[in-house]
C-alpha cells in the first residue's frame, strides 16, 4: 500500500510550483545520526559517491566529514536509491541532514512510491521525521515523514491558484 497517492500530492512534485530541487531536511540530527545514514547506505547497497569538490574519494566517517576546517569545500555524497533517483547529501552541519531530490525524476505514483521507501527508510533508521520544504522556503514543510504515523504524511494543503 501507497503511503501517498499521487493524485492528492502531485501538486507538491510540480518543479514550476515547487522548484525543481525542494529542501529535504532532518531536523535536530546528529553526528550519529549522519554516520546511521551513511550505513543505511550501505547496508541497502545504494549505489553512492562521495566527493570533496571534484575529487572522488571514499566515503569517510561521519565525525571525519563534519569536523573539516570551516574554510573547506562542503562534502557531498550523491546516493541512487535505484537507477531512477539521485539523491544529494550535503554536510552543511551536524544538526541538520540537509540533501535534495530533482522532482523531475519523481513523476508518477511508481516514483511517489520509491520515494516514500527512501524517506521511510532514513526515518526509521533515525527514529526523526524526514522533511521537504519547497526550494527555498526552509522551514515550510508540505509532506515528511512522521515517526508516530511510520509512513509519509502530507503536511500542508495545496494552494488554491
Amino acid at each position: 500500500m501507497s503511503d501517498l497517492l499521487w493524485d492528492d500530492v502531485a501538486y507538491f512534485f510540480d518543479p514550476d510550483l515547487m522548484g525543481s530541487l525542494p529542501d529535504m531536511r532532518v531536523p535536530d540530527a546528529s553526528v550519529e545520526d549522519w554516520q546511521a545514514l551513511l550505513d543505511l547506505v550501505g547496508e541497502r547497497g545504494w549505489t553512492c559517491q562521495y566527493s570533496e569538490g571534484e575529487t572522488v574519494l571514499p566515503v569517510p566517517r561521519a565525525e571525519t566529514v563534519l569536523c573539516r576546517p570551516a574554510d573547506a569545500e562542503c562534502p557531498e555524497l550523491r546516493v541512487w536509491p535505484s537507477s531512477e533517483m539521485l539523491a544529494i547529501f550535503r554536510f552543511h552541519a551536524a544538526g541538520e541532514i540537509d540533501f535534495e531530490v530533482d522532482l523531475r525524476e519523481l513523476q508518477g505514483q511508481e516514483r511517489l512510491d520509491l520515494f516514500c521507501r527512501f524517506l521511510r527508510d532514513i526515518g526509521r533508521r533515525l527514529g526523526k521525521p524526514v522533511l521537504m520544504d519547497p526550494e527555498g522556503d526552509d522551514g515550510h514543510p508540505v509532506l515528511g515523514f512522521d515517526v508516530e504515523a511510520d509512513c509519509v504524511v502530507r503536511l500542508a494543503e495545496p494552494t488554491v491558484m
